[in-house]
């Protein structure tokens, strides 16, 4: 053994206590790991930098742009909503639809692409249904990893495969586009088996995700209990008409109508105004709080729904939400009373409650004259509100949830991904190249401004990525890895077909936690097909074994996409030791099955 070798073994070492131990944040360990593989002279500084430029990071800087205008104009939403439709509000159904679906698109696209452009979708869905994003984003991103191996571009190793399939100057017979397809499927399968039958004792639940609240803790003194949900509500078709005005919700119970939905969806109000009537079959959304809502559907003789249904999107926290907004002394408003303003016809937001002198008001707000410094507590959809803070009427107390939609582009960025997937799979373009084709074509359509794709970016996975690289360079170009693979085979001697299988898992997944599984997989294809032409065994076969268990890379945030959902989905390094160390055993058991019974071993 080397000097090198030496240092690289005790980087290693270092590097796997950082991330367990969270000294120091994730990003910071990628940075440490540009800076010091250079300086301890075991690669070059060429290389140290090499990962910032690599494929990988630069393709995952492109599709995270991609998805991010895909959520800007909407198509994540509608892509959402249609889930919800399927999945309903179950929590282990939501997870199967969410994962089996990226499972699939990432068998014909790399799927760190396939992650990164649903992670909008799943976390509309978890805001919307108070579902813990951490019991989504991890059953998603294994299935990511685990849907590469349904066909032979799903994966960089698999693409490599039939390249490096020659050993002693003979050139084996090429794989097919699905020759791995049926091991692929059983082991997609098997990992959304696995979560939904032991994913509520492995997954972490989120702190303060699982429940979602009406407004912030720090407004909720001001306005007490008054209000604390939207409700939802029928008027039966035999009711009479009644104007806005002489509801009396205000007066009687302290509620306020929200949304008015009528004629099937033809006509939907988000701020109905005093002017409007409640009409026979409309549904309302109702401000309200649990404690009087019943009394309100009895003396009203509303039917109450069990949840929001018609109002489910437009007021889920992801698109609408409470805020406190203050006077300012340059508003037009001050000195006038709301309904003078027509507050809602102007604003398209509610007005729940007035905070004014001391005193805290919640009726007969519509004649109430504006001063400076006065307080409204606000209902409505944040995009109402951010284009509410571009005036010099208001201030917030809190920054705004939610942005600016666009969905007049929604063709246009649907486009843009179209092109990127259209480059790679037809035209075989460069999979960076090609979808920095597509995020350029978001910026240079107006889908996004370059400004908004920068901030898009989540940077602190840009650098894991990029000092993740060089340590595999290190890993590799030293000889430390070679060194190990043939200590390893040469204390195992002779073995079995099925136990060459085995032995080729184990330490190929093991290569894949420490280095890249590209590398591994360039290490490990020519010494497996030797060791199986010594075992009596197929070398296609151990050579296919290296290229489908190099995605079996679970248990640490290595992989790229672990690493790109580690800080949305709120996971500790220990979180993927917990629930990886399951499904990496359940993914070894099935991959050796499948190749004994599809194969003959």
């Amino acid at each position: 053994m080397t000097l090198e070798m030496m240092i690289v073994l005790a980087v290693l070492v270092v590097v796997i206590l950082l991330f367990i131990f969270e000294w120091v944040r994730v990003d910071v360990v990628g940075i440490i790991m540009m800076v010091a593989l250079p300086l301890l002279g075991v690669i070059t500084p060429k290389q140290a930098i090499s990962g910032l430029s690599s494929n990988a990071v630069v393709s995952i800087i492109a599709v995270i742009i991609i998805g991010a205008g895909l959520d800007k104009t909407g198509v994540m939403n509608i892509l959402a909503r249609h889930i919800i439709k399927v999945a309903g509000r179950s929590e282990t159904r939501i997870m199967i639809v969410i994962s089996s679906t990226v499972g699939l698109i990432s068998s014909f696209m790399q799927n760190i692409g396939a992650a990164a452009l649903f992670m909008p979708a799943a976390t509309r869905i978890s805001k919307q249904l108070g579902v813990p994003i951490s019991r989504i984003l991890m059953p998603m991103g294994y299935c990511a990893i685990i849907g590469g191996c349904i066909t032979l571009i799903g994966s960089s190793p698999l693409i490599l495969l039939n390249d490096l399939m020659t050993v002693g100057g003979v050139e084996y017979e090429k794989f097919g586009l699905f020759s791995v397809t049926p091991i692929g499927i059983a082991l997609l399968v098997a990992g959304l088996l696995y979560f939904a039958f032991f994913g509520r004792f492995v997954l972490p639940s989120s702190k303060g995700e699982s429940k979602i609240k009406f407004m912030s803790d720090s407004i909720c003194p001001t306005y007490g209990e008054d209000f604390d949900k939207i409700f939802e509500m029928t008027v039966p078709l035999d009711a009479k008409s009644v104007p806005m005005q002489e509801l009396g919700l205000r007066r009687e119970f302290r509620a306020s109508v929200v949304g008015l939905f009528r004629d099937g969806g033809k006509v939907k109000h988000f701020a109905p105004h005093r002017e409007m009537s409640i009409e026979p079959g409309d549904v309302l959304a109702v401000a309200s709080c649990e404690c009087v809502i019943d009394k309100i559907a009895s003396a009203k003789g509303w039917k109450l729904k069990d949840d929001l249904d018609m109002f489910a999107e437009d007021y889920s926290p992801n698109n609408a939400g409470v805020i406190e907004a203050i006077i300012t002394p340059r508003s037009a408003l001050v000195g006038k009373t709301l309904l003078e303003i027509m507050f809602r016809r102007k604003y398209n937001v509610n007005v729940l409650a007035l905070y004014k002198e001391g005193k805290l008001i919640l009726q007969d707000l519509s004649n109430q004259t504006l001063r400076n410094g006065d307080a409204l507590l606000l209902h409505g959809r944040w995009e109402k509100f951010h284009t509410m803070k571009e005036t010099p009427d208001f201030t917030f107390t809190e920054e705004i949830k939610g942005e600016i939609m666009r969905p007049e582009k929604a063709k246009i960025a649907v486009g843009c991904l179209i092109l990127a997937l259209t480059l790679i799979m037809v035209f075989k373009v460069q999979l960076s190249i090609a979808l920095l084709s597509g995020a350029l074509g978001m910026i240079l359509m107006k889908v996004m401004s370059v400004d908004e794709a920068y901030e898009s970016v989540d940077w602190m996975t840009v650098f894991l990525l990029a000092g993740l690289i060089p340590l595999g360079i290190a890993f590799e170009t030293t000889g430390t890895a070679a060194l190990i693979a043939d200590t390893i085979m040469g204390m195992l001697g002779d073995v079995s077909p099925v136990g060459l299988i085995v032995v080729i898992g184990l330490l190929t997944s093991f290569f894949t936690l420490v280095a890249s599984n590209v590398g591994a997989t360039v290490l490990l294809v020519p010494l497996a097909m030797n060791m199986a032409l010594q075992a009596g065994a197929d070398p296609r076969i151990a050579a296919l074994a290296v290229a489908v268990a190099a995605s079996n890379t679970f248990v640490l945030p290595t992989h790229q996409v672990n690493a790109l959902i580690m800080r949305p989905g709120g996971y500790r390094t220990l979180d993927y030791v917990k629930a990886g160390a399951g499904m990496t055993l359940i993914y070894m058991v099935v991959m050796v099955g499948m190749f004994y019974a599809f194969y003959g071993l």
